[in-house]
C-alpha cells in the first residue's frame, strides 16, 4: 500500500508541475508546452519564441524553485519535530528564519539611510545582495544555535533559547523599520511575503543544485532520527551520542532553511504542516518512510500553493505565505484538537 502512495505522490507532482507550466497570465496550449519542452524551437509551432521565453524564463524556474523549496522546508520541519519531539516545532522554531530576515533588514533598511540609494532600485544586484545577506544572517544564528546545542543538555532549553533569539531579531528589525524610509520598508515587506518567482537564471540553477545535494545528504540521518524517537536514555544505551546526533540534525535542518529563506524569503507553514500530512497518510513514525514521503509531500504542496497564488489572473497575484497559511493553519488546528483528545 505504501508503494502505491509513493507512486501517487510522484504522479501528483508531475501533474502539478505541468499545470504550473500551463496556467498563468498568458494561456499556452498543452501541445505547445510539450513542443517547447521536447522539440527544437523551429518545430514548436507559431508564437514559439514568445511562448518559449515565458516557459523557460518564468514558469520552469518558478516551478522548480517551488518544488525544491517545498521539499527542503518539509524535510527540515520533520527533522525539527523529531529532534525536539514536539509536533508543533517547525523550520523557524530556532530563529534561523528570523536570522535571515535580520540579515536582509540590515542590508535593505539601512541602505537608503546610510548609502542614500535604496537597495530595491539596484535590480539584479540588489536581489543578489539580499540573498547573500539572508544566508549570512541565517548561518550566523545557526552557528550560535549549534554552539548552544553542544553545551545544553535539555532540548526544551535549546528550544526556548531559539525562540528568544527569534524575538531579539524581530526587535532589532522593528527598530530598523522605525528609522528607515518608506521605500526601503516596502522592499523589505515584499521580500518578507515570500515568493517562488524571484529566483531565475543562474540563481535558479545554483539553488536547484544546492538543494539536490543537501536533500540526499539529509537522508543519511534517517537512522539517527529513528533512534532519537526512542528517547535519550534508550538511544544512549544503543550507543548514540545524543549531543552529536542532535547537533547534526539541527545543522541539516538549519542549512536547508537558510538556503530556502535566502532565495525565496520566509515561507511559512509548509515545514510545520507537511510532516503531519505524511504521518496521517502513511501511518508510521519510521523515518525510512517518512523522510522520502515528507520530501515528496512538501514539493507537491509548494507547487499547489504556487498554482493557487497565480489563479486570480496575473503572476504573483497573492503572496505565497497567504496561500500556505490557508493550507497549513487547518492542519495545525487539527493537531491541537487531536492532542487535546
Amino acid at each position: 500500500m505504501k508503494k502505491i502512495y509513493f507512486i501517487l505522490l510522484i504522479a501528483l507532482i508531475l501533474v502539478l508541475f505541468v499545470l504550473n507550466l500551463l496556467l498563468g497570465t498568458v494561456h499556452i496550449p498543452f501541445k505547445d508546452v510539450m513542443a517547447i519542452l521536447f522539440s527544437p524551437p523551429s518545430q514548436a509551432g507559431s508564437g514559439a519564441s514568445v511562448f518559449s521565453n515565458i516557459i523557460w524564463s518564468s514558469r520552469v524556474p518558478q516551478a522548480l524553485t517551488a518544488l525544491m523549496a517545498g521539499a527542503g522546508l518539509a524535510v527540515s520541519g520533520l527533522q525539527m519535530q523529531t529532534v525536539f519531539r514536539n509536533p508543533l516545532a517547525g523550520p523557524s522554531v530556532l530563529g534561523i528564519s528570523n536570522g535571515a530576515s535580520l540579515g536582509v533588514a540590515l542590508v535593505v533598511l539601512m541602505s537608503g539611510s546610510l548609502g542614500g540609494v535604496a537597495l530595491s532600485r539596484l535590480g539584479y544586484l540588489g536581489d543578489v545582495a539580499m540573498s547573500v545577506a539572508a544566508i549570512a544572517g541565517a548561518l550566523a544564528v545557526m552557528g550560535l544555535i549549534v554552539w548552544v546545542a553542544q553545551r545544553v543538555q535539555s532540548g526544551v532549553t535549546l528550544l526556548i533559547i531559539g525562540v528568544m533569539i527569534g524575538y531579539l531579531a524581530n526587535a532589532i528589525i522593528g527598530v530598523l523599520k522605525f528609522f528607515s524610509n518608506e521605500e526601503d520598508i516596502k522592499a523589505y515587506v515584499v521580500w518578507g511575503l515570500g515568493s517562488f518567482a524571484r529566483v531565475s537564471g543562474d540563481q535558479m540553477v545554483l539553488f536547484v543544485v544546492l538543494m539536490a545535494i543537501l536533500l540526499p545528504l539529509s537522508m543519511l540521518l534517517v537512522k539517527t532520527m529513528n533512534l532519537l524517537l526512542l528517547g535519550d536514555a534508550y538511544a544512549r544505551n544503543l550507543g548514540l551520542n545524543i549531543q552529536r546526533a542532535r547537533t547534526l540534525v539541527i545543522l541539516s535542518a538549519g542549512i536547508l532553511v537558510a538556503i530556502v529563506t535566502a532565495y525565496c524569503g520566509p515561507i511559512m507553514f509548509i515545514g510545520l504542516a507537511v510532516p503531519h500530512l505524511a504521518r496521517a497518510l502513511f501511518r508510521t513514525s519510521d523515518h525510512r518512510i517518512l523522510m522520502p514521503a515528507t520530501l515528496l509531500f512538501g514539493g507537491a504542496l509548494a507547487l499547489l500553493c504556487n498554482l493557487i497564488a497565480r489563479m486570480p489572473g496575473f503572476e504573483g497575484a497573492l503572496p505565497v505565505n497567504s496561500v500556505t497559511a490557508l493550507v497549513g493553519a487547518p492542519v495545525i488546528a487539527a493537531v491541537l484538537f487531536r492532542r487535546k483528545e
